[in-house]
């Protein structure tokens, strides 16, 4: 594979649905908390909102559901997702290539960070299912005020990586991914092992490059 982009000198991974098996229990995990918030969901509505913020996620399906809810409704709705999810996202399991794009970027000494949308105590078992010998480096929701599409998360990843966000490449499955990694001036590239979303809308969300699985991605390391 040539490589038709200019090689990174540092890599901001999604964890969700880029590294770790899990999109569709977040989706199931949206579905659930909605439902408990008088607002029906489907599965179809829910997958190309993952990625996004939770808060907004729940606004915009209530809206469209001609459900309006309040902002301790939305809170409730966004933390009652992350605790299905919790449940539902017991044994995770790695996506392709996950493991050897990680390899590939510690043997070419390239930094990189995870850098995810989730809470805190969300992502300890997915990260958990990666079984790396060291813990990552990870940036989360709690770190920014805005998250994706916002670039706000992205933009401090690269700060931890003491690298400029135009010398980043920015890996992720979702549409938010992609505006996101476009809005913070990094190269944006998708990855559909994972994604709820198809490669072509996440080329129209602005990817540079649009792979099957992260093992693709080893050999532009090298």
């Amino acid at each position: 594979m040539a490589n038709p982009l200019p090689r990174p000198e540092g890599l901001i991974f999604d964890l969700d649905g880029t590294l770790v098996d899990t999109v569709s229990r977040r989706i199931a995990g949206w579905v659930e908390a909605l439902a408990g918030a008088g607002v029906t969901a489907t599965t179809e509505q829910i997958a190309p909102m993952i990625g996004m913020d939770g808060r907004r996620l729940a606004r915009l399906v209530a809206d469209s559901a001609g459900r309006h809810l309040a902002e301790d409704e939305i809170d409730g709705a966004d933390r009652a997702a992350g605790a299905a999810f919790e449940v539902l996202n017991r044994a995770p399991q790695p996506l392709p290539g996950a493991s050897e794009v990680l390899a590939a970027a510690d043997a070419a000494a390239v930094p990189w960070v995870i850098a995810t949308s989730s809470r805190k105590e969300q992502v300890t078992v997915s990260v958990a299912a990666l079984r790396l010998a060291v813990p990552p480096a990870i940036v989360d929701g709690s770190h920014v005020k805005h998250a994706k599409p916002a670039p706000d998360l992205l933009l401090l990843a690269a700060s931890r990586l003491g690298v400029a966000p135009a010398l980043c490449w920015a890996i992720g499955d979702s549409t938010w991914d992609m505006r996101a990694a476009v809005a913070a001036g990094m190269t944006a590239i998708g990855v559909t092992a994972g994604s709820a979303v198809s490669g072509d809308a996440l080329v129209e969300a602005g990817a540079a490059l649009v792979v099957g699985t992260l093992a693709e991605l080893t050999t532009l390391l090298r």
